[in-house]
């Protein structure tokens, strides 16, 4: 089990050299949430209060938050897979690139769909069957961006930029973010060299989500609205343009509310969503694997999150009540909703209602519930009620809570 939110904070607070009062100060954190965090009597914290230790505390967001763990460490640097990605995302100086199997048969194509598959467990959570592939699918896009035609080359460009964007991602998730920039610098290097007019602001939104980790939020809403609005100056007439743009507005949303500027981020995810509803309304030509995960699904979705993150959980289960997801929403982001809306409904005082989402949390994706820091804390929360609800032991066993 996730080692307790409260551990991490005192041992961050005791190597920063400073007093419960002195965080306060340096945060703007009450010292009573910040003595209840570590005596384990809150389990869990809101992100704007999250990022606001960590700056007070002057580590990234991750060394508080923790993510689902990917493939196992042995405690003296990186394992074998980590090591593997490195190499793909930076090869060694003056090696010759590796030869991918079956380069003869390789078209950008048949590149194209790999990537998209390899998207597609990383949407699903399978962190160590993607670490194990990422290598491979990246050493394949940059072979195939360096041969052919200036058209191939593009288009192998293209493909390597967003291969590399997913190596990004996945580094982001084991708690890399300086090797996330590193490879998301490259993917806009070679977004650069396509013919992809729209590459480049999708991992721009990807760059502010590594910034966002790194609790610099100035910084992430600054990349994600120049992005949007190169967009909008130029790709606002079609369904990819509109994707894309609605992905960077949430992206800088998402900022604004973990700087606690709750109402301008409001606003935005509304403007967002008025977009939505005109996108689902426009033809698609583009594989949606390979486009930002914008709909009326994700807007809603990440609506509740904020709600919940900003201490509205009444708000947030109205915003979630019947709603229904596309056909296209990952299943990482159906994993948060049910998430939230177990969050929300511990904030109101409804125990049952929580169990009920923990329950289908559980069911649909046990694994990556079962390392997820506020899942745990939630059920953490729960379990220290005088009147626990039916259905909780076997969650809080299932986690480890249950004694």
């Amino acid at each position: 089990m996730n080692e307790h939110l409260g551990y991490k904070l005192r041992r961050a607070r005791k190597l920063a050299g400073l007093t419960q009062e002195g965080l306060s100060e340096r945060s703007d954190v009450s010292v009573d949430v910040i003595r209840q965090l570590e005596q384990r009597r809150k389990g869990s914290a809101r992100l704007p209060t999250l990022h606001a230790l960590s700056k007070g505390l002057g580590v990234e967001l991750t060394s508080l938050l923790g993510d689902p763990p990917g493939v196992p460490s042995n405690g003296e640097g990186d394992p074998p897979q980590m090591v593997a990605l490195r190499r793909a995302i930076m090869p060694p100086l003056y090696a010759p690139a590796p030869e991918p199997s079956g380069v003869e048969t390789l078209t950008v194509e048949l590149l194209r769909a790999e990537i998209a598959d390899a998207w597609t467990l990383y949407h699903e959570a399978e962190f160590g069957r993607l670490m194990e592939i990422l290598p491979g699918v990246i050493a394949d896009a940059r072979q195939t961006a360096s041969v052919g035609t200036d058209e191939e080359r593009a288009g192998g460009q293209a493909a390597l930029g967003k291969a590399l964007q997913l190596g990004g991602h996945l580094s982001i998730r084991m708690g890399k973010t300086d090797l996330a920039l590193s490879s998301l610098e490259r993917a806009i290097a070679a977004a650069d060299a396509s013919s992809d007019p729209l590459l480049g602001p999708m991992i721009a939104n990807s760059v502010a989500w590594a910034y966002q980790r790194q609790n610099r939020l100035d910084d992430a809403i600054a990349v994600a609205l120049y992005a949007a609005d190169r967009v909008k100056s130029t790709r606002f007439d079609d369904a990819e343009g509109v994707k894309v743009w609605g992905g960077l507005t949430m992206s800088a949303a998402t900022s604004y509310a973990r700087s606690r500027d709750y109402e301008h981020a409001d606003t935005m995810m509304r403007a967002a969503e008025k977009e939505a509803v005109r996108v689902g309304k426009m033809p698609t030509s583009e594989d949606n694997r390979m486009v930002s995960v914008f709909s009326k699904s994700s807007v809603r979705i990440e609506r509740v999150r904020l709600a919940v993150q900003f201490g509205h959980p009444e708000e947030a289960l109205k915003l979630a009540k019947g709603m229904r997801l596309s056909k296209d929403t990952p299943p990482s982001w159906r994993t948060w909703l049910l998430l939230d809306v177990a969050r929300a409904h511990t904030d109101v005082g409804n125990a049952e209602g929580a169990v009920k989402a923990l329950e289908s949390l559980r069911r649909f994706a046990p694994t990556w519930m079962r390392h997820h820091t506020l899942a745990v804390s939630i059920v953490e929360e729960l379990w220290e009620l005088p009147n626990r609800p039916t259905g909780l032991r076997p969650i809080a066993e299932f986690l480890g809570v249950a004694a």
